[in-house]
């Protein structure tokens, strides 16, 4: 009986259910229960996502959110991971304006930088005698890359620091924004697709020295080297590598 009268209240809950009510007795306690689920969904989606809800409106907004608790009830034990799917409900609803979406992608990403471990990164002055050739780097676990093809990371830096944000624009190249957390902020930046892919070869285990020559192979010796010596000083500087192999 109490498994029945689960699925029932579940089925209520998330699809209003009239046989479901029917079973539960109807009444309108019923509704209270359900206003409240669906206030609790709401309030979660503007916690994970309060610059997307400050550049969409309030009013689209709730639209999307209402949207999403139709579509995609909760599957996980905790509320906090109830947004993980939310920017795919914009890019739906939006799909004129990619930068809902992107934007969305990037406070997510950002968010879920604060549930990785701890890993202290590593700096330039430990790294003493290197053999570069055959060196691997391994980054750190709260590192993410997010492709775009707007100026999402322009429009969230702005609306974080409540200045004017610019106008929504298409990118010249897609792109790809790398997100990190540098202790308890929050950090990120762009990226062109050539260190995005350099960095996607490295976490997957390509030498470093391979790396090198590849680029050395396109651009030449020389502008190789400035090319990847500008990379690895940036992954230092930002704390992005957490050891060397």
């Amino acid at each position: 009986m109490l498994a029945t009268l689960q699925a029932d209240f579940g089925r209520w809950l998330q699809t209003e259910c009239p046989d479901a009510a029917t079973r539960l007795g109807s009444g309108p306690g019923l509704d209270v229960y359900l206003n409240n689920y669906r206030s609790q969904l709401v309030a979660a989606l503007e916690s994970s996502f309060p610059q997307l809800q400050r550049w969409l409106g309030e009013t689209a907004f709730l639209a999307a959110a209402a949207r999403h608790i139709e579509t995609a009830p909760p599957s996980a034990w905790t509320l906090d991971a109830y947004g993980e799917d939310f920017p795919a409900t914009v890019a739906a609803l939006h799909p004129d304006d990619p930068e809902c979406a992107e934007l969305a992608r990037i406070e997510w990403a950002l968010a879920a930088a604060f549930t990785t471990p701890d890993i202290a990164p590593l700096s330039a002055a430990s790294l003493g005698a290197v053999e570069w050739e055959m060196v691997r780097f391994a980054f750190v676990p709260n590192l993410a890359m997010l492709p775009v093809t707007t100026n999402a990371a322009a429009l969230w830096q702005a609306l974080v620091t409540e200045t004017v944000p610019p106008a929504a624009q298409r990118l010249p190249a897609p792109g790809a924004v790398l997100l990190w957390r540098d202790g308890f902020n929050p950090s990120f930046r762009t990226l062109e697709q050539a260190e995005a892919k350099a960095i996607l070869q490295l976490e997957t285990g390509m030498p470093f020295g391979a790396l090198c020559a590849a680029l050395a192979a396109e651009h030449g010796d020389t502008k190789s080297a400035t090319i990847v010596g500008t990379w690895l000083g940036s992954w230092l500087r930002d704390g992005l590598i957490a050891a060397i192999r």
